[in-house]
């Protein structure tokens, strides 16, 4: 830790000059004002005590002394007993002024014509930075901090920082992964689903997200054409157009994707077969066969993402992956929705060809996902904390999935939740002409937090009648009110109200 006397650190933020028309005092406090603007001095980081910066500077030390109890009175800094003195939090919340040396706007890069691809133009993800301090969150992907399981998890990390633990995963693994970590996911994680691999098959990820962008990086290019569930998961639509693919979208009905839509000429079907997002239907057996039986006709690669598929319902659980007999299906998972999605957990199953050719890939990307959370993790797989977990979530999710239909039939009637069981999340359609975009700008100023359906569609420049309510994140005795609150900035007034 730096220390507040290091030199290197604070030499070139107090520099005075007695031909200055300004008193020393006043240079001090021109000093460190432009230093804490400028966002140079951290909150954290405490200032050089006055003794020592008065010796550095050549100066008395009541003169800093005055210094810095000014800065106090103004709100600059405050004053720690026996800690010393610290930036304020506030100031550094207010928005950093412009930097004073400016670019020579003649010799700038111009970095956008010289990307090869638009990331910064693709549909944005949705906004749920301040979902925790709304009262009503009815957001999607998110954790419920009173269902998880903290005294767990600190005890699975306690023990991954044992001394003989941090041997194994402090080592540059270069491509490989806990042994231990995939283990678990081979014994406890897969054959829920139907799944049994070997080691050999499966590949740690940073999340859902990461495993895709891999897959597409390794197996698309411009020109290939990924047929896709529309409304579908757009992220994974953003992804694919990454790495130039062309995206084929394919309609849905309550038996999920229209199977006999599928493009013969798509190198690639993407599908969330258990839970269809974001309609949550699942992919009936039929359309199941019938997809394998054109992929193997039309030599295509499934990608399947095992969306929603950890907890328990009653919902199909079988994976698409679990019928492959060609080595055709590619399964993307993840522990987001059951442990927690800032840990970025993931896993791709496949042929240990493919496998293989990802573990190469990934080295060049980022060698491989921190070995003590994949210790940590194996650690919360192997002593049976994820399956009491997942027991837990899926009595409570589906208690505040029950309440949620009934507060909707209460309160907004006119609306049609997707008649589809278990999951995170309700689809829900509106009245013809309904814009759920505005409706959620209205909702946001009464607290809550709801996902408009535009942006799951291929095409959404159009406003549209539908939207996505998610359960994980509120608790019960919030959803009734919440919907009511919803209600109300529908423009309906309901009859409880």
């Amino acid at each position: 830790m730096s220390q507040r006397n290091d030199a290197a650190i604070w030499s070139g933020l107090f520099r005075i000059s007695p031909d200055s028309g300004q008193t020393l005092q006043a240079q001090i406090r021109q000093a460190i004002v432009s230093a804490i603007l400028d966002r140079q001095i951290a909150a954290s980081m405490p200032l050089p005590s006055c003794r020592i910066l008065a010796e550095k500077l050549g100066v008395a030390r009541g003169t800093v002394v005055l210094a810095f109890q000014q800065l106090v009175d103004q709100g600059f800094l405050i004053a720690k007993e026996r800690r010393g003195h610290f930036v304020n939090p506030d100031v550094l919340a207010t928005p950093a002024q412009a930097t004073r040396k400016l670019p020579d706007a003649a010799n700038t890069v111009d970095w956008k014509s010289r990307r090869k691809i638009a990331a910064s133009e693709m549909p944005p993800s949705a906004n749920y930075r301040n979902w925790i301090k709304s009262s009503y969150p009815f957001v999607y992907g998110q954790f419920d901090p009173t269902l998880f399981p903290t005294a767990e998890w600190r005890e699975c990390n306690r023990m991954a920082l044992a001394v003989l633990e941090i041997r194994n995963w402090a080592a540059d693994m270069v491509d490989r992964d806990d042994p231990l970590l995939i283990e678990q996911i081979q014994a406890r994680l897969l054959p829920r689903r139907g799944i049994f691999a070997n080691p050999d098959e499966i590949i740690v990820t940073l999340g859902a997200q990461n495993a895709l962008y891999m897959l597409a990086t390794l197996l698309m290019a411009k020109g290939s054409k990924v047929a896709m569930e529309d409304p579908g998961y757009p992220d994974a639509r953003s992804i694919f157009r990454l790495a130039g693919a062309d995206i084929a979208p394919v309609p849905v009905d309550s038996s999920g994707i229209v199977t006999s839509a599928i493009p013969t000429d798509a190198g690639f079907v993407f599908v969330t077969p258990s839970h269809h997002c974001p309609t949550m239907v699942p992919l009936t057996a039929e359309r199941r066969n019938d997809l394998l039986m054109r992929a193997s006709r039309d030599n295509q690669i499934i990608i399947e993402d095992g969306y929603d598929s950890q907890l328990f319902d009653d919902a199909p659980q079988q994976a698409l992956k679990s019928l492959d007999r060609t080595g055709r299906v590619v399964y993307v998972g993840s522990m987001s929705k059951t442990l927690a999605p800032g840990l970025r957990i993931g896993y791709i199953v496949a042929s240990a060809d493919l496998i293989a050719e990802l573990r190469a890939l990934r080295r060049f990307m980022l060698r491989h996902p921190p070995a003590n959370n994949q210790r940590a993790i194996a650690l919360f797989l192997s002593l049976g904390h994820h399956d009491a977990l997942v027991r837990r979530l899926s009595n409570a999710f589906e208690e505040r999935r029950k309440r949620l239909v009934d507060a909707i039939s209460d309160h907004l009637p006119e609306w049609l939740p997707t008649d589809a069981a278990g999951g995170t999340s309700l689809w829900l359609e509106g009245p013809h002409g309904t814009d759920s975009s505005s409706i959620a700008e209205v909702a946001a100023t009464r607290s809550v937090i709801i996902e408009p359906g535009g942006r799951f569609f291929e095409h959404t420049n159009k406003p549209s009648p539908f939207m996505r309510l998610g359960i994980s994140s509120i608790a019960l005795q919030h959803i009734e009110p919440g919907i009511r609150e919803l209600a109300m900035a529908t423009g309906r007034r309901s009859a409880a109200a």
